[in-house]
């Protein structure tokens, strides 16, 4: 699939406000609706839009403390701890990493005890480093500069 200009202005204002009506979308594209609409079916068809969701602050929910904890499988342990980090309710990202550790989960919880009860669950089979996390550092991360989808005479 070709990606265009015209369909990264579409997942950047999508990524902006995902509930946008396609009259709305396309005049911010200066695309007729019916356009922006096959443009958008295309890029979902082509799994570049994976689904629509909404951000919910976690903070007004009570999740007050997010960690990133660096996680060690003990004894080739990798599908049991799949398994249990499937499941964990506090767990919001688990990516399988290269390095000293083999795991990075982000925690949110409302109390630090919840921390210690996860270090506590999953020490039988694996070890874990704790990084509390203070404040966020919002990125800029607009798509339509940095795609390597687009050749170089494109952008």
């Amino acid at each position: 699939m070709k990606i265009d200009e015209i369909d990264l202005h579409i997942l950047a204002e999508l990524k902006k406000n995902s509930r946008l009506s396609m009259r709305e979308l396309g005049r911010k594209v200066r695309l007729s609706p019916p356009s922006v609409t096959e443009r958008v079916k295309r890029l979902e068809e082509h799994g570049v839009i994976e689904g629509y969701t909404i951000q919910i602050n976690r903070k007004k929910l009570g999740f007050t403390i997010d960690c990133m904890m660096e996680v060690t499988i003990k004894n080739g342990e990798y599908k049991r701890f799949k398994e249990f980090i499937e499941q964990y309710p506090t767990a919001l990202s688990c990516y399988r990493i290269a390095g000293r550790a083999c795991y990075m989960v982000m925690l949110t919880v409302s109390r630090l005890e919840e921390i210690e009860e996860f270090i506590n669950d999953v020490s039988a089979f694996a070890t874990t480093l704790t990084h509390i996390i203070f404040s966020e550092v919002k990125i800029n991360n607009h798509l339509e500069a940095r795609t390597p989808l687009l050749d170089s005479d494109e952008k």
